[in-house]
């Protein structure tokens, strides 16, 4: 199944080449293009795009804003900013951009960010899967459930998790947070830090989310370890856990602004 492309610039040749190379790919369409943030923001309404190539110096709204709002929607496309900036490189991440790339286009580049795009598509669908397995009924092993019986569901509140090549189950309310560091996932309790083979999103769905939130692209944090939230650079915070190192833990523009919200602030 072919990925549906929006490209977003208002520079009509650099739409032409992005279009001119991403037409090179069988999996990618590019279906639309968009000069500014309002005409992006309506096309991304009207149709499920699976990439958003967004620009980031536009006129009005620029391209940083509209990652933000995109992220606000149920079913946000994956966000890739194309840019001849690189100093925007590490607010572009703060609004769960999935990659970020400097203008003059280089294919092999866009190849790497296509990859990473299928790559993501690919672990979402087997978690899919996965949870579709979860909600089936169990049976006992006598046979089949009894008419009007419910259906059992197994859920425990452990993470199993990896310690000097021994696995350890977590429990849930030991852990202070988790996060990702060059490609591999961790978890933080209050003096260990330990290997875990499910992805971020995997954890943010297993564990309890009315205490479990989603900081940031990288990181996610037990609400009720948080110690002191401090606010950083453009309405960022840095939370500090409760853990034995007194740890920093990073929260994006977009998530802090549900974080005020849960919180009341």
């Amino acid at each position: 199944m072919k990925l549906k492309a929006l490209i977003v610039d208002d520079e009509y040749p650099a739409r032409k080449e992005l279009r001119f190379l991403l037409n090179k790919f069988d999996n990618i369409e590019v279906v639309g293009e968009a000069t500014n943030a309002q005409e992006a923001l309506t096309l991304i309404k009207a149709l499920d795009y699976s990439i958003l190539f967004l620009d980031i110096e536009m006129p009005g709204m620029n391209g940083l804003e509209v990652g933000a709002k995109v992220q606000e929607m149920p079913s946000p496309p994956h966000v890739v900013f194309v840019t001849a900036y690189d100093e925007y490189a590490v607010r572009a991440f703060e609004v769960n951009a999935v990659d970020y790339i400097l203008k003059p286009f280089d294919e092999k580049r866009l190849t790497q960010t296509i990859n990473k795009i299928v790559k993501i598509n690919q672990q979402q669908a087997v978690h899919n899967t996965d949870d579709s397995a979860e909600e089936q009924p169990v049976f006992s092993q006598e046979g089949a459930a009894k008419a009007g019986q419910k259906p059992q569901h197994i859920k425990i509140d452990r993470i199993p998790a990896e310690k000097q090549g021994k696995t350890i189950l977590v429990n849930e309310s030991d852990i202070i947070y988790a996060f990702t560091e060059q490609d591999y996932v961790y978890i933080k309790t209050f003096s260990d830090k330990l290997f875990t083979r499910f992805t971020l999103k995997e954890l943010e769905s297993r564990l309890n989310p009315s205490i479990f939130f989603r900081t940031h692209r990288c990181y996610l944090a037990n609400l009720h370890k948080v110690k002191e939230i401090i606010p950083f650079f453009n309405g960022t915070y840095t939370l500090i856990v409760e853990d034995n190192e007194k740890s920093e833990v990073p929260v994006s523009r977009a998530q802090a602004k549900k974080l005020r919200k849960i919180l009341g602030m």
